[in-house]
C-alpha cells in the first residue's frame, strides 16, 4: 500500500513544478504528516525530492528527476494496453502517435511485465462496428478529430432531413467537445456558436453527414464540467424516445414477455413492461408499445410469431391477420 503512495507521490511531482503539502496530502488521501514521512523516505531512497519550507513552499523534484514506469503492476501494465482502440485511432489518424506511445511505455516496464502487450491483445479485442454493416471512414473525420484534440473551432457543412433529396444543408460554426463511435456509426458532440462567435446549444452531429468541414484554427474555451459519457447517455435516450411515435397495443404469452427487449427498441420494451397489466389465467400480459410506425412494429413483432397478438390499432391487426392466413396457405401446400 505504502510503495503504491510513494510511487504516486513521484508521478505527481513529475507532472507539475511543485506541490504543497497540502495538495499531495487531498491527492494521495493522507494526512500532511503522512506526506512529510513520505518525502522522508523517497529522499533517503535516492530520489532527489526537495522540501521548501514557508508560506510558498511545498515538495519538489530535483534536476529535472524522472523515473521510468518500474511501479505498474502486471494486472496495470495489461490493462494500460487495452485502453486503445485500434481501428478507432487508425480512422481518427491517431495510429502512429498511439504506436509510438505504446512502444515507449513498452520499453519504460520492467523485463517481467515485457509480455503485457501481448497477453492482453492475446485476450481481448474490441469490434466497434456492427454486423452485416460495411465500415467506413467518414472524409472528415480525420480533420473533426485533430480539432477536438486541441479546441479549435470548425464551420461544417451539415446534410439534414432524410435520405436523397429530402436532405437540406446547413451551415453551422461549432465547437467541438467529443467525438463518439456507435454500432461503427461516428458523432460529434459540439457546442453550437451564435453570429457573435459565443458558444449557445450542445448537438449531436452523424460524421458521415457532413459534407465539408473547415478548420476555422482558432481555439474555443472549453467548459471544463461537460461530461461526455453523460451528455451522450442523456442525448442517446432523447433520440430514442423522440422517434417512438406511434403506440400498438399487444398481448404478449410469459414467453413473448421475455424476448420483447430483443425484438423492440430497448426503451420502448422498458417502458411497456414498467407499465404492464396483471397477466391473465394463462399468464398473457397487456401492453402498450411505442414505435417509430405501423411499418416497424410489423417488423418488430414478426419476430415473435404466435407469442404476440396485437390489439390495436386494427389496421395492423388485420395485417397480421391477412399474413397469417397467407401463411397458413402456403404451408398447407404440401
Amino acid at each position: 500500500m505504502r510503495a503504491a503512495r510513494l510511487i504516486k507521490m513521484v508521478l505527481l511531482l513529475q507532472s507539475r513544478p511543485a506541490m504543497t503539502g497540502a495538495e499531495l496530502a487531498r491527492e494521495l488521501e493522507v494526512s500532511e504528516r503522512t506526506v512529510t514521512r513520505d518525502a522522508q523516505a523517497l529522499s533517503e531512497a535516492g530520489v532527489p525530492v526537495y522540501a521548501e519550507r514557508g508560506r510558498a513552499g511545498g515538495y519538489r523534484l530535483v534536476g529535472g528527476y524522472r523515473t521510468g514506469l518500474t511501479g505498474l503492476a502486471r494486472g496495470e501494465a495489461e490493462a494500460l494496453f487495452l485502453s486503445g482502440v485500434p481501428g478507432a485511432l487508425r480512422e481518427m489518424g491517431l495510429e502512429d502517435a498511439a504506436s509510438a506511445a505504446r512502444l515507449k511505455v513498452s520499453a519504460a516496464l520492467l523485463p517481467s511485465l515485457r509480455d503485457a502487450p501481448r497477453a492482453a491483445a492475446q485476450r481481448f479485442h474490441l469490434d466497434a462496428p456492427a454486423w452485416f454493416r460495411e465500415p467506413q471512414t467518414p472524409e472528415a473525420l480525420a480533420v473533426v478529430a485533430g480539432a477536438v484534440w486541441d479546441d479549435r473551432c470548425v464551420r461544417a457543412r451539415y446534410l439534414r432531413g432524410g435520405d436523397g433529396e429530402s436532405r437540406r444543408e446547413v451551415v453551422r460554426e461549432l465547437e467541438p467537445y467529443g467525438l463518439v463511435l456507435k454500432a461503427g456509426v461516428w458523432y460529434l458532440c459540439a457546442r453550437v456558436r451564435d453570429d457573435g462567435g459565443r458558444g449557445g446549444v450542445f448537438r449531436t452531429y452523424r460524421i458521415d453527414r457532413f459534407a465539408g468541414v473547415e478548420d476555422l484554427k482558432d481555439r474555443f474555451c472549453r467548459d471544463e464540467d461537460f461530461d461526455l459519457p453523460g451528455f451522450w447517455a442523456a442525448q442517446a435516450e432523447r433520440f430514442a424516445r423522440s422517434i417512438l411515435r406511434a403506440e400498438v397495443v399487444v398481448r404478449l404469452s410469459p414467453a413473448g414477455l421475455r424476448a420483447l427487449p430483443h425484438a423492440v427498441d430497448p426503451v420502448a420494451a422498458r417502458d411497456a413492461l414498467a407499465t404492464a397489466g396483471e397477466p391473465d389465467g394463462r399468464g398473457w400480459v397487456t401492453v402498450t408499445l411505442r414505435v417509430e410506425s405501423e411499418d416497424v412494429a410489423h417488423t418488430q413483432l414478426t419476430a415473435l410469431g404466435a407469442e404476440a397478438e396485437v390489439v390495436s390499432p386494427a389496421s395492423l391487426r388485420q395485417r397480421f391477420a391477412e399474413e397469417a392466413e397467407r401463411l397458413a396457405e402456403l404451408y398447407r401446400r404440401l
